[in-house]
């Protein structure tokens, strides 16, 4: 018997739930609950969200943006920004520290970061760099630390679908310190790196997200109009990883730097 759309969504929220916590990897979802379209992707994601929050997480104090340059949509193969939720146990400033034995193949993104000062209504939608500029009340460098739940990302039946359901990645943010935009940052100007263990693993620069970091922030805004959600005052926006999604194959200390904002550093232990 085929599940109906609102029971799969119900169920697959629960298995990536059940699958967040249980330090386990999937090979994949079951057949009858992966996500039939992008849209229906994301209304898992905002279930799996609720149970997330009931589960420890906390309020969801943001959102991170997936594939929105080149280096990333070449390394997963997906041509176009995704979206995932960020919850306040996951978001810690930087040094970091994790167990690197307890979580599944842990990586690292090199971001730069925005705080908003303000409500993004849905009503300003569509939002391009230029508009969305008044809602940033801050910018920062920040890392995204990823890991993969799914046994192997590339199998055909992990589809994009399934990792946008599953917040594409997301384990949690490491923060570092916030600095006003009044201060004069060119924010595409700026170069990013990233390092494990001591070695430089890549570099890019902010103009590689979408030209600019505010244009992600305004996919962003523009995404979650079309779901009747909306940014809000406080929140968090990872804009990208500049450099490819870098992995410590031991334990490590990675850091990740943006120019002018500073460096975040996370010791896999």
């Amino acid at each position: 018997m085929s599940v109906v759309p609102e029971e799969r969504i119900s169920k697959c929220a629960d298995v990536l739930a059940e699958l967040r916590y249980s330090g386990e990897q999937l090979e994949c979802l079951p057949p009858d609950l992966i996500p039939r379209n992008e849209a229906e992707a994301y209304r898992v994601q905002f279930a799996l969200h609720d149970r997330l929050s009931d589960m420890g997480g906390g309020p969801r104090v943001g959102w991170k943006i997936g594939c929105t340059t080149k280096v990333m949509q070449e390394f997963l193969n997906i041509p176009s920004p995704c979206a995932g939720g960020m919850f306040a146990a996951g978001v810690v400033q930087s040094p970091a520290s994790y167990d690197f034995a307890s979580l599944r193949r842990p990586g690292v993104e090199c971001e730069i970061a925005v705080r908003l000062r303000a409500d993004v209504p849905q009503s300003g939608a569509p939002y391009d760099r230029q508009t969305i500029a008044p809602f940033v009340a801050s910018v920062m460098s920040a890392m995204e630390v990823v890991e993969e739940r799914f046994v192997n990302f590339r199998d055909p039946k992990v589809d994009a679908a399934t990792l946008i359901a599953d917040d594409f990645f997301h384990l949690g943010a490491v923060l570092g310190p916030e600095m006003s935009l009044s201060e004069g940052l060119n924010l595409a100007a700026l170069g990013g790196r990233t390092w494990i263990g001591g070695q430089e693993r890549g570099a890019g620069l902010g103009a590689d997200v979408m030209g600019h970091p505010f244009a992600a922030l305004a996919w962003l805004a523009n995404h979650l109009a079309t779901y009747d959600l909306n940014l809000k005052a406080g929140d968090i926006v990872l804009t990208g990883s500049i450099v490819a999604s870098q992995y410590p194959e031991t334990p490590a200390k990675a850091i990740t730097e943006i120019a002018q904002l500073g460096r975040v550093i996370s010791d896999f232990m």
